[in-house]
C-alpha cells in the first residue's frame, strides 16, 4: 500500500514544490490513516491545513480508495 501511496503523492508533489514546499510520507497505520510531513514552505504556511484537506487528502483517497484519513505529523 505505501507503494500506492508514493505514486499518489508523486502526483501532488510538483504544486507543492512550485511553491517551495513538499510532503513526506510517515507512516501507514493498521487503521489505513496516511500520516505525512508538510516540508519546506508548507510545513509553514497558514494555508497547509487546506493543502492538506484538499489537496493530498482528497488525492489519496481517489487513488488509494482504502486510505481512511490523512493527517500532518
Amino acid at each position: 500500500m505505501s507503494a500506492e501511496i508514493e505514486k499518489a503523492l508523486d502526483l501532488i508533489r510538483p504544486g507543492l514544490q512550485a511553491d517551495g514546499g513538499n510532503v513526506e510520507l510517515v507512516e501507514v497505520t493498521e487503521e489505513d490513516v496516511v500520516k505525512v510531513k508538510l516540508t519546506g514552505a508548507c510545513g509553514c504556511c497558514p494555508m497547509s491545513a487546506q493543502t492538506l484537506k484538499f489537496g493530498v487528502e482528497k488525492t489519496l483517497k481517489e487513488k488509494v480508495p482504502s486510505v481512511t484519513a490523512v493527517v500532518a505529523v
